[in-house]
């Protein structure tokens, strides 16, 4: 075994076929096939089934894969520091589908304007998803909500912490929120994300039957809805960066007002541990009044 056939393998599990990923390791789809054989002889196992087409990965084989990227990115790290240029290569990053993603390429952007050998890489999931990526080495550091079963080689480390807020159209009749939520058609953020059931606990903690008309599960269609006049709803601060908040109304949610927190996670023993942490200081500096810095 060795790293050019580990290389090889990723391939053959990134792009799906033994040709596809000839084409991208520059090697003949024959001498992929016998990089494979390699592997698997040295392993004793059998990493793909050859009774289908295109050949599928077996389950001892995806155990290879993870293994072989924390492998190959130990080795590039250390090539990279013996080398004195840590910060290069390509940082991988991960992230919920959140309206807090809007802040994530502006901090991409910075990251690139200031190291510029660096090049970043960015993959949408969802959290359950994230986690075992960079716990398994396939992700440098992803950003998720709190409220999260992490495994005790994963920290997380919030970079915003913000107000939720109830929304209305312009032509509504603000009251306290309590009434509004009572008497008011409602909008319900219904996804399977800690913003929602951080919602959905308050208006239960509070003894509140809501009215509602629609169920919806991003933010976006959300501040659709309730900007047409639909009914009335709860989003986070960072909502507001979107076009489609344009022209609300909004008074505070919660007694004292909900506030719910994105952060980064990283492995503890991670080897981009500084450029993560300008990561995560950039993304507190772009979430303004509400963004949190990491100390040390």
């Amino acid at each position: 075994m060795d790293v050019r056939q580990l290389r090889t393998l990723l391939a053959v599990r990134k792009y799906g076929t033994f040709a596809k990923a000839a084409e991208k390791v520059a090697l003949t789809p024959a001498a992929v096939g016998q990089q494979i054989v390699s592997l698997e002889q040295s392993f004793d196992v059998t990493l793909f089934d050859r009774t289908t087409r295109p050949p599928t990965i077996t389950a001892q084989g995806l155990q290879v894969v993870e293994m072989a990227n924390k492998i190959i990115r130990i080795v590039d790290e250390t090539n990279a520091s013996l080398k004195g240029t840590l910060i290069a290569g390509t940082l991988m990053i991960g992230s919920v589908r959140s309206s807090a993603l809007n802040l994530l390429p502006s901090a991409m952007v910075e990251l690139r304007e200031n190291f510029p050998q660096l090049k970043t890489n960015l993959r949408v999931s969802l959290s359950s998803k994230l986690v075992s990526d960079v716990a398994s080495g396939e992700l440098d550091a992803a950003l998720v909500a709190e409220h999260i079963m992490l495994p005790d080689s994963l920290r997380w480390s919030p970079f915003l912490r913000e107000p939720l807020w109830l929304i209305a159209p312009v032509d509504f009749k603000l009251t306290d929120f309590r009434t509004m939520l009572r008497t008011m058609p409602f909008v319900r953020f219904r996804s399977g994300v800690p913003l929602s059931s951080l919602i959905d606990t308050e208006v239960s903690r509070l003894g509140i039957s809501t009215l509602d008309v629609a169920e919806v599960d991003t933010i976006s269609a959300i501040l659709t809805c309730v900007k047409r006049g639909l009914g009335i709803s709860i989003v986070p601060h960072v909502a507001f960066a979107e076009i489609d908040a344009e022209n609300l109304q909004k008074v505070p949610f919660g007694e004292p007002q909900l506030t719910r927190q994105i952060g980064i996670i990283e492995r503890i023993d991670c080897h981009r541990s500084l450029i993560v942490k300008e990561l995560h200081q950039s993304l507190a500096k772009h979430s303004g009044e509400y963004g949190v810095f990491r100390e040390g």
